[in-house]
């Protein structure tokens, strides 16, 4: 498969290149209104949803290496964190695929204008990598007279007509939970039934007081993105069920499937960013002249851009379904395993200092992390979140070569 850039992917490189440095402001400031903006202010440039090849909902049209391309110079120019990328690269391609045109309609328009934001509900405390035994349940209410809150009337039905659902049960590792407008969750809607059967994919607004409680979890690195989310008795419209009741695990699934697309190539630039300040360092300090220490470095570049050419393969190779139902696992062992070594060679390269706070402690919180220490931290979660490495293995071996299943327990 060759896979290349064009002179017209080069011309639309240098407009978002372009745009990017007259909107950008330099600082990507981290506060979480400077984020809102800025999700409109890509909104307004007609920058989200550029991977959206259906429909009049706000986007700007783009081929795929356009879209790689977008996500390079993203990353390239080191833009503000993104709020809006769940709304835009998870929903919004899941709707798509399976949601009606009064959903699409409703929905993907303020995620094209950065105006709502989601979040993720799918890992529980006891089903994380094993997403299939989720216990959060979502029972039917025919009645038809709670309706569905929402923010200020944005709710989009007042699912009188179709009725609703009462939502019981906790999730957690939610990502920006405590931002977001609403939340795609996926919960049982059949009390009876075990593992992957019986699940329901459903659109959650999260301004329900009382209803919905969002607790944030604080990491090793000081931080704060992910959070519990508690569900007590939330009310989500039937007409916010998505691909049918009783097919969440089909559309949860699919959903995986393009949380590593095209973001996998920007988030490769981002590695390249943190690789080279690493070997900045050891050149500085010296440690480059350990051969040892030189053989990893190398290892590391090497790897990387082994990574990136199987991105670029699998990008161009998606309709080889044999391939595509593997190819997620493969690229998360690939990058989940490289980003861990990448911290523990980043503090090796750093010495006894990596293991002490900033040198002037009046002028920062007891707390504050040093690139490389926030590297070498935050990356220890990176084989567990979204999906174990064990749990990507098991996909490997069963969908794509064709072995036996590991044996499970009752229900399996």
């Amino acid at each position: 498969m060759e896979f290349g850039f064009g002179a017209e992917d080069e011309v639309f490189r240098g407009e978002a290149r372009g745009w990017l440095e007259a909107h950008q402001g330099g600082d990507p400031a981290r506060s979480e209104p400077a984020r809102s903006d800025w999700e409109r202010e890509l909104g307004r440039g007609g920058w989200i949803g550029l991977g959206w090849s259906e429909g009049g909902y706000g986007n700007r049209r783009a081929s795929l290496t356009q879209q790689v391309v977008w996500a390079e110079e993203y990353a390239r120019a080191k833009a503000p964190p993104r709020s809006g990328h769940i709304g835009e690269n998870l929903l919004a391609p899941t709707l798509i695929a399976h949601g009606t045109d009064e959903q699409k309609t409703r929905f993907l328009p303020p995620v094209a204008r950065g105006e709502e934001l989601w979040c993720q509900g799918y890992s529980e405390p006891g089903a994380g990598s094993d997403l299939a035994g989720i216990r959060t349940t979502a029972v039917r209410d025919t009645g038809g007279g709670s309706g569905d809150p929402g923010r200020s009337g944005r709710s989009g039905g007042s699912g009188r007509s179709g009725g609703s659902y009462r939502i019981t049960g906790q999730k957690i590792w939610t990502s920006l939970a405590h931002e977001a407008d609403w939340c795609f969750v996926l919960a049982r809607t059949r009390p009876e039934s075990t593992r992957h059967h019986g699940l329901t994919f459903l659109l959650v607004p999260m301004d329900q007081p009382g209803r919905i409680e969002v607790r944030p979890i604080r990491q090793l690195t000081g931080t704060s993105e992910f959070n519990e989310v508690f569900f007590d008795g939330a009310v989500a419209s039937a007409e916010h069920v998505v691909g049918g009741e009783g097919n969440g695990w089909r559309v949860a699934m699919s959903l995986l499937g393009y949380e590593r697309g095209v973001s996998m190539l920007a988030q490769q630039i981002g590695f390249a960013e943190e690789l080279g300040r690493v070997v900045e360092a050891a050149v500085t300090n010296g440690t480059a002249a350990d051969p040892v220490v030189r053989d990893l470095l190398v290892r590391q570049w090497a790897e990387l851009r082994t990574m990136r050419w199987n991105a670029l393969r699998t990008l161009g190779s998606s309709g080889d379904s044999t391939g595509a139902a593997g190819a997620p696992s493969v690229a998360k062992l690939l990058w989940g395993r490289w980003h861990q070594r990448l911290g523990e060679l980043a503090v090796r390269v750093r010495g006894a200092g990596a293991a002490v706070g900033p040198a002037d402690w009046s002028t920062a919180s007891p707390y504050e992390l040093d690139a490389f220490q926030h590297l070498f931290l935050f990356s220890r979660a990176d084989t567990i979140y979204g999906g174990s490495d064990e749990i990507q293995r098991t996909i490997i071996a069963e969908r794509v070569l064709g072995l036996p299943k590991e044996p499970r327990g009752q229900g399996g």
